[in-house]
């Protein structure tokens, strides 16, 4: 590739920006540890740039990041009813969590997190050459590393996430230089990442891992351009693990891309625990009716109040819709018989259908999701706090009525 004199005798002081350079299978790669949200690290990306000549660049992004910087306002067009009905509340709202974390660091520090990838992103465009998108899908990610903690581990999480939400003190500047040797999903998730070994290995490790198999793969399949050197931008907390994996890794890399970028399978116990406590429910309710009948009408009476009750206390608490809440009270009791869609989904849609999120919401989401009001206001957080009130109202609603009924029978 010829290089435009300019650039060549561009001089850039890059003395204390962690770069490695890897020699592998005939590709010199250029590995940038950058910290997401520090100015010297976009600087750095633009020096190298302008000083080196590159025949691919690679950045630590998976699709869907990506595609999130070249249109920040794509998520706008998300359908709420499908992403409800197709079970990704969940991994929705971690991200609108993990955003507001990003939100924090930009109000505060006047640069966007992630605003070096997105300068190698617009390098490789202006240069024309080839821009590799690395790393794996973030909802991966966070599954590997939900299902990695134990059942305990996951409240912590659960805890950690929504402190970091409503979290108003300052960063500190030291804070963020620490970011030089983290990674922005470890840093959201800090404390327990640091504590937590499995953990740490689906954060970080398996990334580190992925990331360098990606480099190999892509090499590979670039034989018409013949790619000789590439400029690989990623977290500094990356930069060891990824240049060591790319130096000693044998195995095919396709395999291990597939390898690391499987889903969890999902533990079976907790559903088999709640399919057994239910059955225990029905099955007292069954003797019930047996002893006598306006006893097992009791019963069956109880087990509808107290899910139903429940799940509505949930949809109420979330400020639902009135038919919302009816919705939940009615998708509660039935809930054994209808499997699929929580209780907490039924209502959560009924939430979507009456009251359409209006545009203004998806515009203000990540401001309004900063406080604790916004929740309540906006129409899309509203709804997604409908969903996990209303689901968990029904699982508490369930051992409510099957302790009460146990002691109204023995």
């Amino acid at each position: 590739m010829s290089v435009p004199e300019t650039r060549l005798s561009a001089k850039p002081d890059l003395s204390g920006q962690p770069i490695e350079r890897v020699q592998r299978d005939g590709v010199e790669y250029v590995v940038l540890g950058t910290a997401h949200v520090s100015r010297s690290s976009v600087d750095a990306v633009k020096a190298l740039l302008a000083s080196e000549s590159f025949d691919a660049i690679a950045v630590e992004l998976c699709e869907s990041r990506a595609q999130g910087m070249r249109d920040p306002e794509a998520f706008k067009q998300m359908d709420l009813f499908r992403v409800i009905r197709e079970g990704k509340a969940g991994m929705v709202a971690a991200s609108l969590v993990l955003s507001t974390f990003q939100k924090r660091l930009a109000d505060q520090y006047g640069i966007q997190p992630g605003a070096e990838m997105k300068a190698a992103m617009d390098g490789a465009a202006e240069l024309k050459v080839p821009l590799w998108l690395v790393d794996r899908e973030v909802g991966t990610t966070l599954k590997r590393a939900w299902h990695s903690v134990g059942f305990w581990q996951r409240f912590g999480l659960l805890g950690g996430m929504l402190a970091s939400v409503f979290e108003r003190q300052t960063i500190d500047e030291k804070e963020i230089e620490k970011l030089k040797q983290g990674d922005m999903l470890e840093s959201a998730f800090s404390e327990f990442a640091n504590e937590s070994e499995p953990l740490y290995r689906s954060l970080i490790a398996e990334r580190d891992a992925y990331m360098a198999a990606r480099l190999r793969e892509e090499a590979g399949r670039s034989v018409t351009a013949n790619p000789c050197k590439v400029l690989v931008v990623i977290g500094a907390g990356h930069l060891k693990g990824l240049c060591e994996h790319l130096r000693i890794q044998q195995a095919d890399p396709s395999a291990t891309v597939e390898e690391l970028a499987k889903l969890p399978s999902k533990a079976q116990w907790p559903k088999w625990l709640a399919v057994g406590v239910v059955l225990l429910i029905f099955a007292v309710i069954a003797y019930a009716f047996h002893r006598n009948t306006a006893l097992g009408a009791q019963a069956l009476r109880d087990w509808v109040l107290y899910t139903g009750g429940f799940a509505a206390l949930g949809a109420l608490i979330a400020r639902a819709h009135p038919l919302s809440i009816v919705a939940a009270f009615i998708a509660a009791p039935i809930k054994p018989f209808r499997p699929g869609i929580p209780a907490g989904g039924i209502s959560a849609m009924a939430e979507v259908w009456i009251r359409r999120p209006r545009v203004a919401d998806f515009e203000s989401l990540r401001d309004d999701i900063v406080h604790w009001s916004g929740w309540w206001t906006n129409r899309v957080a509203r709804t997604l706090l409908n969903f996990f009130l209303v689901s968990l109202g029904t699982i508490v609603g369930e051992y409510a009525a099957g302790i009460h009924i146990l002691k109204s029978l023995f």
